[in-house]
């Protein structure tokens, strides 16, 4: 335990402004989303411009591709969101049917076989399989959240456990520790957005 925490304390004396910046912008914007907070999206934005920089540096290629995508979908998102407002009315919660996750499972398997193969012959990308997979389930599990889609709590409960491992292998302790952060935070935003989808059904019955 003692290990542990020294390695922590030596991480966050290394840690740049950036990589703390982009850590209590994370923060913030997972917080935000749980609440169904628009501004959400400007705080993500902010974290995934600034983490192209930290994993490109970390050789971690795809999870800063991934941090593109996140930048485009914080955009996204900000309109999306926006425009369920109106009326006094916010985009509300729904679920998609078990067929549309099982066909995007299989594509995002598919993916994962070709990219991770490419990545691991033709680049020192480190875990290009398991990174691949991250990326990928986790580019659709944005989608779900910019949709306000409930099951997007289960793919990123899936995702983030996944890339504790991985972050904590490449020296990104601290960031790490986030991603475990987030773990935690992922139960509180899965019940929260069900009780949403659960009254608005209520109210498009009545």
């Amino acid at each position: 335990m003692e290990k542990f925490g020294a390695t922590l304390l030596d991480q966050f004396q290394a840690w740049s402004v950036v990589e703390i910046i982009a850590v209590f912008c994370a923060v913030l914007y997972l917080l935000l989303a749980i609440r169904q907070s628009i501004w959400c999206w400007i705080f993500a934005a902010i974290s995934t411009a600034l983490y192209v920089w930290i994993f490109l540096s970390a050789k971690l290629y795809m999870e800063s591709v991934l941090n593109c995508f996140y930048f485009g979908m914080a955009v996204y998102g900000w309109f999306v969101w926006n425009s369920g407002v109106g009326d006094g009315q916010e985009l509300p919660v729904r679920m998609f049917t078990m067929r549309v996750h099982l066909l995007a499972i299989s594509i995002i398997t598919l993916l994962v076989a070709a990219v991770g193969s490419w990545l691991s012959l033709n680049t020192d990308a480190a875990f290009p399989f398991i990174d691949s997979a991250t990326t990928f389930a986790a580019i659709w599990a944005t989608f779900l959240l910019a949709r306000k889609v409930l099951e997007n709590w289960w793919y990123f409960l899936i995702i983030d456990a996944i890339s504790i491992y991985i972050f904590w292998s490449r020296g990104l302790e601290l960031t790490a520790l986030l991603y475990f952060l987030y773990l935690l935070m992922i139960p509180f935003g899965f019940f929260q957005w069900k009780r949403s989808y659960k009254r608005s059904k209520r109210q498009q019955v009545s």
